[in-house]
């Protein structure tokens, strides 16, 4: 359901361009999520701050399936204020993603999943290792959150803040995964990365056999690269998703 009336050019009323543009962008990620098959019915949250109002941030409206989402659907919330469902969001992920942007100015947009291997690698010790070239993207760049229960009270905001310090990602024990960046393409792509990573190091612990984990040295050599990457041609992928998405259904545009 749209609900904002359209005005010339397709931007809503009382929308800007650029926070038009980001809505796109999030309602973007929402698909993507469901493409890869890492959403969960209406559960699990990506959020996006609004450009020129750093206090009011987007996610999507509680009640709907992430191939409903659309930029004109998503729901514009206050990060400083006490909101539930009947401000027509989730409420743990109104409190997760509120208590991120809260803290971290250099974040624009975070995402948050529930896959099986994810919760896997949450409830193992040894966490994530530097077993393949997409966990590198995390070398000394990743933080663990231990389980609260469903993420509700404000209270553990500080901690999980605490507990992601200056990351790029975390791994919430028991829970899910959380990346962060100041795209919607750097956070989504990150994303991707660390489910590929866990599933990679999963596929080998299950062998049995010793995985090889790379040399600190070329962790630390490679993840340079990677930033680097992400700054220059690597964002040319980001227009690419776009297009997968717009051959499936273009609707997340409206």
């Amino acid at each position: 359901m749209n609900t904002h009336a359209k005005i010339a050019g397709g931007i809503p009323a009382g929308i800007s361009q650029d926070e038009w543009a980001a809505r796109i962008d999030l309602a973007a990620v929402y698909r993507l999520l469901a493409h890869y098959g890492w959403d969960d019915v209406i559960y699990n949250h990506s959020s996006m701050r609004v450009p020129g109002e750093p206090r009011m941030f987007l996610m999507k409206r509680h009640e709907l399936l992430y191939t409903e989402v659309t930029a004109s659907n998503l729901v514009k919330v206050n990060m400083d204020q006490d909101l539930d469902e009947k401000a027509g969001i989730n409420r743990p992920g109104f409190t997760l993603h509120g208590g991120v942007l809260q803290a971290r100015d250099d974040v624009n947009c975070s995402v948050h999943i529930h896959t099986n291997n994810g919760m896997a690698i949450g409830a193992l010790k040894g966490g994530l290792r530097m077993v393949s070239q997409q966990a590198i993207r995390f070398y000394q760049r990743i933080g663990y959150h231990p389980y609260e229960g469903i993420t509700e009270d404000f209270a553990e905001r500080e901690r999980i803040n605490k507990d992601l310090g200056k990351n790029r990602a975390m791994i919430l024990n028991h829970h899910g995964l959380l990346t962060v960046g100041k795209t919607a393409r750097e956070s989504f792509v990150l994303m991707k990365a660390l489910v590929d990573a866990i599933d990679i190091q999963l596929t080998l612990e299950a062998t049995k056999h010793e995985p090889v984990e790379i040399p600190e040295a070329i962790c630390a050599k490679t993840a340079e690269q990677y930033a680097h990457h992400d700054s220059g041609r690597g964002s040319a992928d980001w227009a690419a998703y776009l297009r997968v998405l717009d051959g499936i259904d273009p609707g997340f545009r409206n």
